[in-house]
């Protein structure tokens, strides 16, 4: 079963999304000879067009009370279930559904069986990646070169990015768009506020968008006027941090193992602890998927991941800086998708 938004698109084509954790657009059930999608009235025609290999199921009174129909159809015996999508509640429900109705099934957990799938891309994939991240660059040096100001508050060079995207043709965004100054900018995931930018300081900006449902995901920090020593120091640090970690990028390296590289270097300044967060993460249908590169992370990286490298220096009370850029594991070495210079950080008075 199914229910994993990124996952049911993955399977079926089908486009629709789940407005909030408890409401579903639909559950996918597979088997070896048929295909069942379950939905409820407002998705019905979007998935016949959609997802025309499935038999379409439009269920009046809930997934849980069709339920016990389709396995009766499917003559299943066991039912995998995505453990990290479906909730203990509905858990509940379900065994009692079936319980009621004397239906003999054993709920197996079958977490990361789609995403395993999912986490290596084909080269129409990667090519939707890097469309989403032209959008995303574009914006944002337009941005850069005629909309950043002095005295322009984080909410409003957010809202800024965000329409530009919008009108660049992006479909939604990745996320949140952050924008974080000065000391804000020493928070990884700030909420942009109304500080107002100060000539000198540390403005961090971490933004996306989706095309055809792929993320793209891309950090720089930048300086209005001229940036002091400590900027410099921490900037050429994590550059430096970044190009080792991407030059070690290849088949078979583990998540740790390119972690280390890049924080161990980080570990030899006077920066040593300030770089709090894992190195990277898998981009794809969803912003944040396998493989992570982290000190947690035994993951063996395979031709075709696409993944962020982005390490980050943090001060309290003064600021932060973070570099992230997506990189696409080949043959033998990776390749940046970016075309944004991350060393073009200074923008005029």
């Amino acid at each position: 079963m199914v229910l994993k938004e990124e996952n049911r698109r993955y399977l079926s084509g089908f486009t629709g999304e789940d407005s909030q954790f408890e409401e579903s657009a639909g559950a996918l059930f597979i088997t070896e000879e048929e295909l069942i999608f379950a939905t409820d009235s407002r998705f019905e025609t979007q998935a016949e067009n959609e997802a025309p290999l499935y038999e379409i199921r439009c269920y009046e009174k809930g997934l849980v009370r069709e339920l016990p129909d389709i396995l009766r159809q499917l003559k299943t015996k066991k039912l995998g279930f995505e453990s990290r999508r479906m909730s203990y509640h509905q858990y509940i429900k379900i065994d009692e559904q079936l319980q009621k109705e004397k239906i003999a099934v054993d709920l197996v957990d079958a977490d990361n069986m789609v995403e395993n799938l999912r986490v290596t891309k084909d080269p129409a994939e990667v090519e939707t990646i890097k469309k989403a991240l032209d959008i995303a660059e574009s914006v944002f040096k337009d941005f850069i070169a005629n909309g950043l100001l002095p005295g322009m508050t984080e909410k409003e060079a957010a809202w800024a990015m965000e329409k530009g995207m919008r009108e660049a043709g992006a479909e939604s965004l990745s996320f949140p768009t952050i924008v974080a100054s000065g000391p804000n900018s020493a928070l990884p995931h700030a909420i942009p506020g109304d500080r107002r930018f100060q000539k000198g300081e540390p403005i961090l900006f971490d933004w996306g968008v989706k095309i055809d449902g792929y993320c793209s995901d891309t950090s720089r920090t930048v300086v209005i006027g001229t940036p002091d020593e400590r900027f410099k120091k921490i900037f050429t640090t994590l550059y430096d941090a970044q190009q080792k970690a991407v030059d070690a990028i290849r088949p078979g390296i583990t998540g740790k193992e390119v972690d280390t590289i890049a924080r161990s270097h980080i570990d030899k300044t006077e920066f040593k602890g300030k770089f709090s967060h894992g190195l990277g993460h898998g981009v794809g249908l969803a912003v944040h998927e396998s493989p992570r590169l982290s000190k947690l992370s035994d993951t063996k990286l395979e031709q075709g991941m696409v993944v962020t490298v982005e390490p980050g220096i943090y001060i309290p009370g003064w600021g932060g800086l973070r570099l992230e850029n997506m990189v696409l594991v080949r043959e033998n070495d990776a390749e940046v998708l970016n075309s944004l210079d991350c060393r073009n950080f200074l923008i005029g008075e």
